[in-house]
């Protein structure tokens, strides 16, 4: 028996706020999270932020990805991250990809989004932000 800690399998939730139906960017990140070692957390179409906070609570992630096309962004990551302070969730990193109107990023980003992620973005870069700004545990 080793007598070493195991090492910490990086948590995160991968989800789909608001109305829009479209979830192939959320499910080709969170493949190419899991493949680069993370545990993944998938919370499917159209959740609240109430349910993705409490998701993220009851799985005890390290990251939460949120994934949106429907131009809510701004009042849902608000929210997100309002909850994540109401309930007293630290040190979960949110990152957002999708459609998102450059203009809106640094607003995201004064909210306490981690990155945004638009169009076109390299995997390995998802991959890098999320394992590069979780602490092991």
């Amino acid at each position: 028996m080793s007598s070493t800690p195991a090492q910490h399998r990086i948590r995160v939730l991968i989800a789909k706020p608001g109305l829009d139906g479209h979830d192939r960017g959320a499910k080709v990140v969170a493949r190419a999270l899991r493949d680069a070692g993370m545990e993944v957390i998938y919370t499917g179409l159209r959740q609240s932020p109430e349910q993705i906070v409490s998701a993220a609570a009851q799985e005890d992630v390290d990251a939460i990805g949120l994934s949106m096309l429907s131009g809510a962004h701004l009042p849902i990551c608000r929210r997100v991250v309002d909850l994540l302070k109401e309930k007293r969730i630290e040190g979960v990193q949110v990152f957002v990809g999708g459609i998102i109107p450059t203009q809106d990023i640094p607003e995201l980003k004064k909210l306490g989004i981690a990155e945004v992620f638009l169009p076109g973005a390299s995997l390995q870069d998802v991959v890098r932000l999320v394992s590069g700004a979780v602490p092991a545990r």
